[in-house]
């Protein structure tokens, strides 16, 4: 046992070692900063919590580190924002309210296809899909007046995370809209799922 890890250790560095070579031999080994921000739509559904709907803002940076003339290799940390509530004022039963926030950001590597891929790819249209794994947020309150009642609630997530979706050109060079479609399941103990459905403008 003692001898099988150190060996998986350096198997893993030389197998490591050889991609980095073999992207740097072959031309497309590269960095360019990419980023879009737009506004979006997560439902999240922990144990023991109801599902929650929440408006959201959305800044999504990435990096290229692998590109050619079609497609891009990058890592990503789109990060999320949420806020949902509603409010209800009656002079029998008193004030009520519903509250909720939430934070997101999962780190993902995707592959980009088309438009949006690269600062240098002008087609029409582009798709691009990935996973890698996420951090999520939520906090409610609930009051209802009448029944004297206040209640508050928080919690966290982590887990495998997701994303797919397409772009499409507007104007020139390579900026676009995109459509994300996002999944995050929680691992720990809150077992929550997370879906987001966001619209970004990409510069």
């Amino acid at each position: 046992m003692n001898l099988i890890y150190p060996l998986n250790q350096l198997f893993m560095k030389k197998i490591f070692v050889l991609l980095i070579l073999c992207f740097t031999a072959s031309g497309v080994f590269s960095q360019a900063f990419m980023h879009g921000a737009g506004v979006g739509v997560f439902v999240d559904k922990a144990r023991y919590s109801d599902a929650k709907a929440y408006g959201t803002l959305i800044y999504s940076p990435r990096v290229n580190f692998v590109e050619t003339e079609t497609m891009a290799l990058s890592v990503g940390i789109p990060i999320t924002i949420g806020f949902s509530g509603s409010y209800t004022s009656n002079s029998y039963s008193g004030d009520s309210g519903d509250f909720g926030f939430l934070f997101n950001a999962p780190v993902v590597v995707n592959i980009n296809m088309g438009r949006g891929s690269t600062k240098d790819n002008e087609s029409k249209f582009g798709y691009f899909a990935g996973a890698g794994f996420g951090y999520h947020y939520g906090a409610r309150t609930f009051i209802d007046e009448y029944y004297d009642y206040n209640e508050s609630s928080t919690f966290s997530a982590y887990g495998p995370a997701a994303n797919a979706g397409v772009r499409i050109g507007v104007g020139r060079s390579h900026k676009n809209i995109e459509i994300l479609l996002s999944y995050m399941r929680g691992i720990d103990d809150s077992k929550a799922n997370i879906y987001g459905l966001s619209t970004l403008f990409n510069f």
